[in-house]
């Protein structure tokens, strides 16, 4: 993998725990929550978006591919805070950043004709084992709640294949500049979210008040590390970039053992070396 791209893909993975654990602070906020953080980077992100691209000869598929990302976004907000709410961040987190790259993988192989060869397919492998290591095994979460974990956790993950193959393209075959792409997208989610969030203005405000540090958190730091991502998608196939971001499964382990409290650190650990292994063999593909 190009090493610029790895820097990128690397860091973004170090943001995306860092703004993961506030949102599971936040775990009941749901909808509401998601609308808020998805303002604040409307608000930061939308105004630069919109600047460059009066610099640029914008073309109409741009708008295209904004709206589509913020439809995916938008579902991939709700279903992670769903998942956040009813299960563990152990649980949760790992599954939807497993289950995530190894959809991307194999589509990229099956359908954008890619080719990463033996040694960044075996590091896929070995982060998706990793990560299947991470979130197996007993835990003293109630079984509902265990399974909750894991239906919205594979959910997630689901939604991150399907948005991480689509802003591949965007930024690639559309040729889409990324921080007028998620700027533009990051409009269109508050927007999309708006008439159904600002129904209930007192909770919105209630939610702000209380926990305003963690949307301004989750506002800011979402999307610097998926800019990461886009600019990372430019350099080097999505098949390598997918699963080279899963060293964030290792930090939230780590947070959900040492900050929250969460059970299963051997096997937590374990199961991050594995990852590791796997973004080794990625890094030298």
């Amino acid at each position: 993998m190009n090493g610029l791209a790895l820097v990128l893909v690397l860091s973004a993975a170090v943001v995306h725990a860092v703004w993961n654990l506030s949102a599971k602070r936040v775990g009941d906020g749901g909808a509401r929550f998601v609308f808020l953080y998805y303002t604040v980077s409307a608000l930061v992100f939308g105004p630069p978006a919109v600047i460059l691209m009066c610099t640029e000869r914008p073309q109409w598929m741009w708008l295209v591919g904004a709206l589509g990302t913020a439809i995916l976004h938008v579902a991939y907000g709700i279903v992670l805070q769903r998942g956040y709410a009813a299960g563990d961040l152990s649980v949760v987190y790992p599954l939807a950043r497993g289950t995530g790259p190894l959809l991307s993988v194999l589509a990229a192989v099956l359908f954008l004709g890619e080719h990463p060869g033996w040694l960044g397919l075996a590091g896929a492998f070995l982060v998706i084992t990793g990560v299947l290591v991470i979130s197996t095994g007993r835990s003293s979460a109630s079984p509902e709640r265990r399974r909750a974990g894991v239906f919205y956790g594979v959910l997630t993950g689901v939604v991150i294949a399907g948005y991480t193959l689509w802003d591949a393209h965007s930024v690639t075959a559309l040729g889409i500049p990324p921080v007028i792409y998620f700027g533009l997208g990051a409009i269109a989610q508050s927007a999309l979210m708006a008439p159904s969030a600002l129904r209930d203005r007192p909770a919105i405000a209630e939610l702000w008040r209380d926990h305003r540090r963690d949307v301004l958190i989750v506002g800011l730091l979402s999307p610097l590390g998926y800019l990461f991502v886009l600019y990372a998608l430019q350099l080097a196939p999505v098949s390598l970039v997918a699963p080279a971001r899963e060293l964030s499964i290792v930090l939230g382990g780590f947070a959900a053992w040492r900050i929250l409290g969460e059970a299963q650190a051997v096997r937590r650990i374990a199961g991050s070396l594995v990852v590791l292994a796997g973004i080794a063999a990625i890094a030298v593909a």
